[in-house]
């Protein structure tokens, strides 16, 4: 018999929820037969068969949270084709989720040898993975291991903590969004500055979203330093030549925030129609994990609903949000005179460990003054 771990899915979190099976004891599969579908990271993925073989077993139900490394699926295999994914007793030296050249580029150190599950584990309770001493052979370190070290200083206890009765546990989208801003909370020196554009001048009204983001990228080529990324261990920065924008969709099943990639060189109506895509992928639960990675700057623009200003949070390791209120008119002073005009309120958000006031101050004034354009 062969047991089937569950793979890292390559989005750095701990657990994935299953959502359903497609196979039931006593079937025969397939190799690349899809299994189970789960949902991890905002995405639903399907898991497929690694063996050709009868399934003996299923570790868990639909709505059953795994970890990552954990039993999945028990087989009476035939011969494994390909390349299998790492399971829990494999040694897998994976580079930042959102960075894949991060790991080669700024670690000289070599990395410590750990399971994905531990590792995933120790980002999520923030555990020095590379203080641990490996049960595994050769010193691997795995996820017992992990879990050990939090154990003593009562910080697993807290996270496995089970709810009380009554509770309904968090899952899918608002499961992740409580793990990011977790992190955005621990891990981020966070400050705003708050000011107005005044769009009154606009020929055309409305398309706010893509006004914002050509904003955007007219406050990089002034201010690069926003769209980078931080790493907290080296205390060193990346900042990048490109913008891959996550941008904040409600949905439903709660918040979700793909990624718009390139922006810096799309035309208004390629910015309009990528966005329109990923927004109609969200709500349809099409959003797969790479839609996911790799963003570089941020933006919310909670004003469709309501609100002026606010603190938007940054996820890391960006550095940067930018926040737009609701649109109105506000009676301002023009030659003398007060008038009303439209103006949006902008909230940005920085991550004060690397970003300067003076560099947060010029980037929102560079957005403004695109925003303020006729056209």
């Amino acid at each position: 018999m062969s047991t089937f771990n569950l793979p890292d899915l390559g989005e750095g979190l701990a657990e994935a929820e299953i959502l359903e099976w497609h196979v039931k004891v006593g079937d025969h599969l397939r190799v690349d037969q899809p299994m189970v579908s789960v949902e991890t990271a905002k995405a639903v993925v399907e898991v497929p068969a690694p063996f050709s073989g009868i399934v003996t077993a299923l570790h868990g139900a639909a709505g059953d949270i795994i970890a990552t490394g954990a039993p999945l699926i028990d087989f009476d295999a035939g011969t494994v084709v390909g390349t299998m994914p790492p399971t829990a007793e494999q040694e897998h030296l994976e580079p930042a989720a959102n960075d894949p050249d991060r790991a080669r580029k700024h670690d000289a150190a070599p990395r410590v040898r750990a399971v994905p599950a531990a590792r995933a584990a120790a980002r999520r309770l923030r555990v020095d993975i590379a203080g641990l001493t490996g049960s595994g052979r050769g010193g691997l370190v795995t996820l017992d291991d992990v879990l050990a070290a939090t154990a003593a200083h009562g910080a697993y206890g807290a996270a496995a903590a089970q709810p009380p009765a009554g509770a309904e546990p968090l899952r899918g989208a608002r499961r992740v969004m409580a793990q990011s801003m977790s992190a955005s909370r621990d891990e981020v020196a966070s400050s705003t500055v708050c000011d107005d554009a005044d769009i009154h001048a606009w020929k055309r009204q409305g398309d706010y979203m893509t006004r914002l983001m050509r904003a955007l990228v007219s406050a990089w080529r002034a201010e690069p330093a926003l769209n980078a990324w931080f790493h907290a261990g080296s205390l060193s920065r990346t900042v990048l030549d490109y913008i891959d924008l996550a941008v904040a969709v409600d949905t439903p099943a709660g918040l979700i925030v793909p990624v718009v990639r390139g922006i810096e060189v799309k035309s208004a109506d390629e910015m309009r129609a990528a966005l329109a895509a990923q927004k109609q992928a969200a709500h349809e639960k099409r959003i797969t994990p790479q839609d996911l990675r790799g963003f570089t700057l941020m933006l919310s623009n909670f004003g469709t609903l309501a609100g002026r200003y606010g603190i938007p949070r940054v996820v890391p390791p960006a550095v940067a949000i930018l926040g737009a209120g609701k649109v109105r008119e506000d009676a301002v002073a023009v030659d003398g005179a007060v008038l009303a005009h439209r103006r949006i309120p902008l909230s940005l958000s920085f991550d004060h460990r690397c970003i300067t006031g003076g560099e947060a101050c010029r980037f929102l004034a560079a957005a403004i003054a695109d925003l303020e354009k006729s056209e």
